[in-house]
């Protein structure tokens, strides 16, 4: 195993929040930030901004100049291997004569997938990885679930009572968290590929689902994508406003308006109710990374007992709204302990008054 030095350390934590800084633009791409350094000084570093644009490799390299030569490289993923949009990231490197490359991790991307390293042993340069693996990955959890399981990584966004409520018996919502996490929750959206909900949200609540920053921040508007079986919501809503683009994802049956111009989608029905997994793989071959998934109780509850939920964001606010009032999840059917689903809490901080929990389903099974 190498063992990776004080220094080594140092520079990949600092490619890791490089990376970070291009959460809102550059999917579908990865996020991926690079550091060159001569021992403990930085000659140069970048991190890929946007889709099609150069990578961050290439901005770090345009940063260091001739001092790249002879440089160790810092990068939070392989280096593409590949020419795409851009080109070679491994022929640059090796271009500018560096003499070590440390990645965090490989990127299962099929035209690289070990082919960045490859290039760069072939050419002399000393390549090690697995700093800081584990960072890198929740980096990037959404471009990873997508290469690796054909799936986006599934994020279920609540705002529920202390007594665990998500709306009142009516069903309404507005509101139950506080100004600062429904501001909160605009970042979040920000670098989520696409926001889904179903009909029923939309009928109810008129949801614009677009990202409001507040800020001159740069972002790319995610996907609005409505679950609607019988497109009873395709000529209505706010959902269809504004420059994010919507995409309807209907049954196989539905009849389609005439003079219809928003996207539609059909998606397999088993038993009346939408094939989850089928709609996930829909999303996936339209290159979303992350979905958020912001909807009713049923909807939510339906991903979570499909085994579908990666990761719940959820703001809990000090009020209560009694027993009469919605749960977050409908139709788990848990009717013993042993049934109960197990959540391990990642991260927790005030948001507000409020509490934001990140919570990451455990699989007992």
């Amino acid at each position: 195993m190498t063992q990776f030095s004080a220094a080594d350390h140092a520079m990949m934590a600092r490619a890791i929040r490089l990376a970070e800084r291009g959460a809102y633009t550059t999917r579908p791409n990865p996020m991926v930030g690079c550091v060159i350094a001569h021992g403990d000084e930085v000659v140069g570093e970048g991190w890929h901004v946007r889709a099609g644009e150069a990578h961050a490799e290439v901005h770090a390299l345009q940063h260091a100049g001739d001092r790249a030569k002879g440089a160790t490289v810092y990068v939070s993923l392989e280096p593409c291997a590949h020419t795409g949009r851009t080109g070679p990231c491994a022929d640059a490197l090796v271009a500018a004569g560096v003499s070590r490359v440390v990645a965090a991790m490989r990127d299962p991307f099929p035209q690289v997938d070990g082919a960045g390293f490859d290039k760069l042993q072939a050419a002399g340069i000393t390549v090690e990885s697995g700093l800081m693996a584990g960072d890198a990955r929740v980096l990037n959890r959404g471009y990873l679930s997508r290469q690796e399981r054909g799936r986006p990584w599934v994020r279920v966004k609540l705002a529920t009572s202390l007594d665990g409520r998500s709306a009142l018996n009516n069903g309404e919502s507005k509101w139950i968290s506080g100004e600062a996490s429904r501001q909160d929750v605009q970042h979040w959206r920000a670098r989520a590929g696409a926001i889904l909900t179903g009909a029923g949200t939309v009928l109810a609540d008129d949801p614009s689902l677009t990202v409001r920053l507040g800020d001159d921040t740069p972002f790319l508007p995610p996907l609005r994508v409505v679950l609607d079986p019988g497109l009873a919501t395709v000529a209505r809503g706010r959902v269809r406003e504004g420059d994010a683009p919507t995409l309807y994802i209907h049954a196989p049956d539905a009849k389609l308006p005439r003079g219809l111009t928003t996207q539609v989608a059909p998606a397999p029905v088993k038993g009346g109710l939408f094939d989850l997994e089928a709609v996930l793989k829909l999303l996936a071959a339209r290159e979303i990374n992350e979905v958020q998934i912001e909807a009713g109780a049923t909807l939510a509850g339906a991903f979570l007992a499909a085994g579908l939920v990666d990761e719940i964001l959820l703001y809990v606010a000090p009020v209560l709204l009694g027993e009469n009032a919605r749960p977050m999840f409908d139709g788990l059917g848990i009717s013993t302990m042993a049934e109960r689903h197990h959540l391990r809490i990642v991260e927790s901080r005030y948001i507000g008054h409020d509490v934001r929990l990140l919570l990451q389903p455990v699989h007992t099974g």
